[in-house]
């Protein structure tokens, strides 16, 4: 089954910056932009980070109240490493300083669902997207991703019928009932075996685009009781007979 690649929804002009990049130009670049973070590239153009706005506004909010001062001047002991990364932030007056590492990266081949996995994992908004070499190649946000979603009802339908129905489970295309509505997929009809209603169910449900799957189909035979050996046996016997 084909599946969207990050490559297909990827944007390959990114905006970045290197390690050196003052704090002021990065503002001036994600307010120029009208973006809300960057890849961080080193002289190979590596990705080595990664800076969003709110790690800017962190860093300008413990400036303005003046705790970075205060930290300064009742420092303890053993604080953690969470708080020494705070503290360098705050201070942070280069995208090396600033920046989160090591960052959270895809590749073009990725699947968007691997994407989607990914930056729920997280937490992130964006990934820069690299080669083999971890070199920059382009950056995928969530509104990358949910393009996915806006593939037309009658693209979803054709993947259905020739990626489940004729290429998976061997029949001809009318076999079954397939209707898609906003993205909303009903199978019904009647399948052979109460396997392969499952699986037409699963790898229908991981279709691109799929919003839900309403499963009306109904089964002849439960070979729910035979073992795997014995299912893929009693298929090929069954595919056998199929056959004019």
């Amino acid at each position: 089954m084909k599946h969207s690649k990050v490559g297909s929804v990827m944007v390959s002009e990114v905006v970045h910056v290197q390690y050196a990049t003052p704090f002021k130009e990065i503002a001036r670049l994600l307010d120029r932009h009208r973006i809300s973070g960057l890849p961080v590239v080193d002289e190979e153009q590596r990705v080595i980070g990664v800076i969003s706005e709110t790690d800017l506004m962190a860093r300008q909010a413990r400036t303005v109240d003046g705790s970075s001062a205060a930290q300064r001047r009742f420092h303890l002991p053993g604080v953690g490493r969470g708080s020494r990364a705070e503290r360098r932030r705050a201070e942070a007056r280069t995208a090396g300083q600033l920046m989160s590492q090591p960052p959270v990266t895809a590749h073009a081949d990725d699947t968007i669902a691997e994407a989607a996995r990914s930056m729920a994992h997280h937490k992130v908004e964006r990934l820069p997207v690299v080669d083999e070499e971890e070199r920059l190649v382009g950056i995928i946000t969530r509104r990358d991703l949910l393009q996915v979603f806006l593939r037309p009802d009658e693209e979803i339908r054709r993947e259905v019928v020739d990626e489940v129905l004729v290429r998976t489970l061997w029949l001809t295309p009318g076999t079954l009932d397939v209707r898609v509505h906003e993205g909303v997929v009903t199978l019904g009809g009647q399948v052979e075996r109460r396997s392969e209603k499952e699986m037409a169910a699963r790898m229908t449900g991981h279709i691109d685009g799929v919003v839900a799957l309403v499963d009306e189909l109904t089964y002849r035979l439960d070979d729910s009781h035979l073992r795997p050996d014995e299912q893929a046996l009693h298929g090929i016997a069954d595919d056998w007979l199929r056959r004019p």
